[in-house]
């Protein structure tokens, strides 16, 4: 298996992964409200609802991070350099996939340090009582995998820059 077909693997994977954790949230807050709307026949909300709904979300973020990036599904506007060469485009997407690379590795060395406050302080939820470090770190391991897919995907936008070939391709962004 070649380095392109374990991001896109490694990717997948963890969008689907967040797209259940979005079905799961979606189903806790149904049957919650459902308990809440029919308490008068002995229903009862979830306990904890929003902090699952919370650690849930937080984690389903973070895990179709790597799935756009790999994909290019961040919104491009392209008021100018549609009438650019496409080595200059090259350049473009290689800068503009440097300054991403740099968000996301900023964004996960702030969840590290945010994560182990949370350990270190040993702060719960306040129903259920579960770690707070919990989301952090489903989380983490999430925008861990954005770093690395963001890092290969710089490396190949280099490689476009330096061969004057698309290697990615376009992607699919939203384009305005």
């Amino acid at each position: 298996m070649n380095l392109s077909a374990i991001m896109t693997w490694l990717a997948r994977g963890l969008a689907i992964i967040g797209g259940l954790a979005l079905v799961a949230i979606t189903l806790i807050t149904v049957v919650s409200i459902t308990g809440r709307g029919l308490s008068s026949l002995g229903l009862k909300p979830v306990p904890g609802d929003f902090e699952l709904v919370e650690a849930g979300t937080a984690f389903a973020i973070f895990a179709f991070l790597p799935w756009c990036q790999l994909m290019r599904g961040h919104a491009t506007v392209d008021v100018f350099t549609s009438f650019f060469p496409p080595a200059v485009n090259r350049v473009i997407d290689f800068v503009a996939e440097l300054l991403m690379t740099a968000v996301i590795t900023l964004i996960a060395v702030q969840l590290w340090h945010g994560m182990w406050d949370k350990v270190r302080y040993r702060e719960t939820t306040f129903i259920l009582q579960f770690p707070v470090w919990w989301g952090f770190a489903a989380a983490m391991a999430a925008v861990c995998v954005a770093v690395i897919v963001s890092f290969y995907v710089l490396y190949v936008r280099f490689q476009e820059v330096r061969t004057g070939r698309n290697i990615l391709g376009a992607g699919q962004g939203a384009i305005h």
